[in-house]
């Protein structure tokens, strides 16, 4: 029996410089996707999948995805007064049990590797989900999101597992992209790991998506791993070199992202 998926790590500490000047004072994960902010879609995706409590990785100026998480006093009264029972009903809705979102400061931009140690004390001796907050994921045929998909073949298989997507061969240098071993049809085993591999030696067309199940022993390797691309620590390192010791998975997601 393989212990629960219960804690997420979001995070969300980017500068979102790729969407100025819309970020410039709005963290691009509070940009909304139709009614919501696109963390919160995010969020959803992770409660859908069993998820209990989520840390958030932050950084400056990112009071505003407390506050989201959190009650807001006035507006609800407000809404109260005025009977405004479906709107009251959705804010409170969406919200996380009290004491299920945790805040960390990453503090310095030393990539996605470095975020997700940065969560080590709040997740501890377990293994945990991790969510790229500037994805939101639509099923498919399945009608079962991308996170919840992860936990099927992790309840199924144990050990790390990683969403995939394919992509043509001639984008495969921009993405860490996996080796696939033996193949069970939706899922298969990864054999191997590179990050934006040269022009024409990727081992595969099936590139790491934005959703990860992944074991508390990453941490130490990644606090030892070197600062790789652009100075900074990279998640895809730290879980090659978890690969030497433990079992990985790949997850063909059947929907959109």
């Amino acid at each position: 029996m393989h212990k629960p998926i219960r804690k997420a790590i979001l995070p969300v500490a980017g500068l979102g410089t790729r969407f100025l000047p819309a970020t410039k004072t709005v963290p691009k994960e509070m940009l909304t996707v139709v009614d919501r902010p696109i963390l919160q879609h995010v969020v959803d995706e992770a409660m859908a999948a069993g998820v209990e409590h989520f840390v958030f990785v932050t950084g400056r100026n990112k009071a505003v995805i407390e506050d989201h998480f959190d009650i807001a006093y006035e507006l609800e009264d407000t809404l109260r007064k005025r009977g405004k029972t479906a709107e009251l009903k959705m804010l409170l809705d969406y919200l996380p049990e009290p004491g299920n979102c945790s805040f960390t400061r990453q503090q310095a931009p030393l990539g996605l590797g470095h975020a997700i140690w940065c969560a080590r004390e709040l997740v501890g001796n377990e293994p945990f989900a991790v969510l790229l907050p500037d994805m939101v994921t639509l099923p498919g045929a399945s009608k079962t999101q991308c996170l919840a998909q992860c936990v099927e073949t992790y309840r199924e298989h144990g050990g790390n597992v990683i969403a995939v997507e394919e992509v043509t061969p001639e984008e495969t240098h921009q993405y860490g992209v996996v080796a696939v071993g033996r193949d069970f049809g939706r899922d298969f085993e990864i054999t191997g790991m590179v990050e934006k591999p040269a022009k024409g030696t990727a081992p595969s067309n099936l590139i790491i998506s934005g959703r990860y199940i992944l074991q508390p022993e990453i941490f130490p390797l990644l606090e030892k791993v070197e600062k790789g691309a652009g100075g900074e620590i990279q998640l895809t390192d730290g879980m090659k070199a978890l690969s030497d010791t433990q079992s990985f998975y790949g997850v063909r997601f059947d929907g959109r992202t």
